[in-house]
This record gives C-alpha cells, structure tokens and sequence, in this order.
C-alpha cells in the first residue's frame, strides 16, 4: 500500500513552499517522501522532484502550439494527464515501493479541484493502485482577515471535499507573515453565532438569512476547520504532517520490530 498528499489550494496559498518546508523537515528527520510535479506551468523548485507532469506535457508547449491563453491551456494539459492515467502514469508509478509516500504539488487554478472531474479521477486512478490519500487543502492566512473571507474560504475547501471525497486537512498557510495572531486564531474554532453577529454587521439585511444558513453550516457540520501552520516551527510542521498520517493511516500496518537476544552463556 502506497500513501499519497494531494496539495491543493488557491494560487499564491503556499503549496510549493509547503512542499519545499515538509521536504528539507523529513529529510532533517530521516524519513523518505518523494515530491511530485503536477502543475504544467511550474518552472522552479526548491526541492528534488521524482516525477514531473512537464516529462508528459508544459503549459509553454500548449500555449505555442495550439495558441491557447494560460487558463485553458492548463486545463488542456490537466486533461491531457487524465487521458495517460493508464500508460504515463502507471509508468511512473512503477518506480515506487509499495510503501512509498508520494506528495503532489497540484496546480493553483480553484476549479480543478471544485468542478473539473480531472483531479477527481486522477485520485481514483491512485485509489486503485492501492493509495491512501488525502487532500491536503492550503489557504493564505491573511486572505482570513475577516468573516467574509473566512467563509469565502471554507466554501471554497468545502466544495473540494465534495468534489474529490478524501480525507481532508485544511491548513491556514503563512502564519509567519501574519501581525497579529489574534485575529486569526478567533476563525480556527468559530462559533455560529459570533460568525452571524459579525457577517449580519458587515453585510446588508436582506442577506439575513443566507447569512444565517452559512453560519450554520460551519458550526453544525463542523465540517471545515483549519490547522494554523507557520514554517518557522518544526513543531508546527510536524503536527500538520502527524495529522495527515493519521488520515491515511501511514505506519499503522508498519510491522513491530522486535530485537532477539541470544541466551546468555553459563
């Protein structure tokens, strides 16, 4: 069995400087991972990549070639990797151990992973190939500065649990950058009726009762909560990883090594 992080979240949220961080933490640690390119456009890395979706198809290609602007350009080359699931990617695939931990740095562009089924089956395909995988949802820290874009933010991460049905982490990403911690640290743990206070003061009445349905969905479901992740603290890196661990269950099967001693000599 093989487990898998699917790094997704809006352009400029953080994903590739996440993937650099989690590399550089479980190499300081002596763990493995191998790092996956599948954005098309991607030009540089800060960490060593195993498999690059640009080997099959790049964004450059397909904006000369068929004169295609970015935006659909890269939903071509997204579906294009969708059309080789079965012979480029199984290829690649098949370098890995069964137990090998695979982390794809996912395009930025939001509807890939909200209505575009590519990614959807992209994750079938890995499923069936016997990965666990999770969803690994980043979203910029300081886009949550107030209640509006809070919201905004968790019904973008609600729509990609619907749309790829994984395991989810969503993780508040530049909490390094960030002023004041208070402000937010209040949306980790929000309650329906501060966020309806806070949403009826900002907005105008005739939102009243969206307003209300929003607030609720948050609070009952609890569907949508965010670890806070600031890359200064190897501690905070850690719990992140340890929480998508216990999502996929990596190193649960993981055999018990026991040391046998030789009986000792009269």
């Amino acid at each position: 069995m093989g487990y898998a992080q699917l790094v997704i979240g809006p352009a400029g949220s953080g994903k590739s400087t996440y993937c650099s961080s989690l590399y550089q933490h479980c190499e300081t640690v002596g763990r493995t991972i191998h790092m996956v390119n599948l954005d098309p456009a991607a030009e540089h890395f800060s960490y060593p990549v195993s498999t690059d979706i640009r080997e099959l198809i790049s964004l450059d290609d397909v904006m000369e070639e068929l004169g295609m602007g970015p935006n659909g350009g890269l939903i071509y080359c997204m579906e294009h990797l969708e059309d080789n699931l079965d012979d480029w990617l199984d290829e690649q695939l098949e370098g890995y151990l069964d137990d090998d931990y695979l982390v794809f740095d996912c395009p930025g562009q939001i509807e890939l992973f909200t209505h575009v089924p590519v990614l959807r089956n992209f994750v079938e395909h890995l499923k069936r190939k016997n990965f666990n995988v999770c969803a690994v949802y980043l979203l910029d820290s300081q886009f949550v500065s107030d209640v509006t874009k809070y919201i905004s933010g968790c019904m973008a991460s609600l729509s990609a649990m619907i749309q790829l049905e994984l395991p989810h982490i969503n993780i508040l990403s530049k909490m390094d950058l960030v002023s004041n911690k208070k402000d937010v640290e209040e949306y980790l743990n929000p309650e329906a009726q501060v966020l309806l206070s806070q949403l009826n003061r900002q907005m105008a009445p005739k939102f009243g009762k969206l307003n209300k349905s929003l607030a609720e969905l948050v609070d009952d479901y609890s569907m949508v909560n965010f670890i806070p992740l600031d890359l200064r603290k190897e501690s905070s890196i850690q719990y992140v990883l340890s929480n998508i661990d216990n999502c996929i269950q990596y190193g649960e099967d993981a055999d018990v090594k026991v040391r046998d001693f030789d009986p000792e000599e009269d």
